[in-house]
C-alpha cells in the first residue's frame, strides 16, 4: 500500500493528531476555521495535491478573461494527481461569490481533480454530488455573479489556512488539514502510533468498572 493509499483509509482528525506528534508546526496552523464545511460527507476522505487560484467574483468593472480559465485548467492537467483545486476569493463581497458549479467541476474532474476547496460558495450541489466530486465551501448560492480567475498557482489563504501549489491536503466530514512536507516520510508511523495509543486508552475506558479515579492513576502517577 502506498503512503497516499494509506492516507485514504484514515480520518482527518487522526492525520491532524499525527502531525502534532511530528512537532513540525504550531497546533493552530494548517487547517481552516469552522466556516469551511464539507458539503458531501457521504463521499468520505479526499486526499490530493493542491492547484490554487485567486478569484474575483463581484466587481462589475473587471472583464472576464477566458485565457485565465484555460490557464487554471492546464495547471490541473499538468499537476501531480489526484488534484484538489483550492480557490481564494480576493474580492470585497465573498458572501455573494460562487466559485464552481457542474460545468467547472466536470472539467476539473475530467482533468484529474477529485474535489474543490473554496473560502466562498459553490452551486449545482445535486449534479456535482452525482459526479462525484468533493465540495468544501462555506455553503451554496444560486448565482456565480461576475466570476473570473485572476491568477493560478500562487499561495492562497482559505479561512485561515495557507495553501501553496502542490501542497498535500486531506479532508473528510471533519474538515481539512494541510500535510506539511517536513517529516512526511514519518507520517505513516505517527498515524499508527496515534491509533495504537487511542485504541489502548479506549479499551481501558470501556472496562465495565471504569471510574474517573482510574484516569487519575493512569495519567498522574
Amino acid at each position: 500500500m502506498s503512503d497516499l493509499d494509506f492516507l485514504w483509509s484514515i480520518d482527518t482528525p487522526t492525520v491532524a493528531n499525527a502531525i502534532e506528534v511530528l512537532k513540525v508546526r504550531p497546533r493552530t496552523e494548517g487547517f481552516p476555521s469552522v466556516d469551511l464545511r464539507c458539503l458531501f460527507p457521504e463521499l468520505g476522505v479526499m486526499c490530493g495535491y493542491a492547484v490554487t487560484a485567486q478569484v474575483e467574483t463581484v466587481s462589475v468593472g473587471n472583464a472576464l478573461e477566458e485565457e485565465r480559465f484555460v490557464e487554471l485548467f492546464e495547471a490541473v492537467e499538468a499537476a501531480q494527481k489526484p488534484v484538489v483545486v483550492v480557490m481564494q476569493e480576493i474580492g470585497r463581497n465573498p458572501g455573494w461569490a460562487a466559485h464552481s458549479g457542474e460545468v467547472m467541476s466536470t472539467i476539473f474532474k475530467q482533468l484529474g481533480a477529485i474535489g474543490l476547496i473554496t473560502d466562498c460558495a459553490v452551486r449545482d450541489l445535486t449534479a456535482v454530488r452525482r459526479l462525484p466530486f468533493h465540495y468544501f465551501a462555506r455553503g451554496a448560492v444560486s448565482s456565480h455573479a461576475h466570476f473570473r480567475i485572476v491568477r493560478t498557482n500562487v499561495p492562497v489563504e482559505v479561512l485561515g489556512m495557507t495553501v501553496h501549489p502542490g501542497a498535500l491536503l486531506h479532508g473528510d466530514e471533519n474538515g481539512i488539514i494541510s500535510i506539511p512536507e517536513e517529516k512526511r516520510e514519518s507520517l505513516t508511523a505517527a498515524i499508527e502510533q496515534v491509533l495504537a495509543s487511542e485504541r489502548k486508552l479506549l479499551e481501558f475506558v470501556r472496562q465495565g468498572d471504569f471510574k474517573a479515579a482510574a484516569l487519575r492513576k493512569r495519567f498522574l502517577h
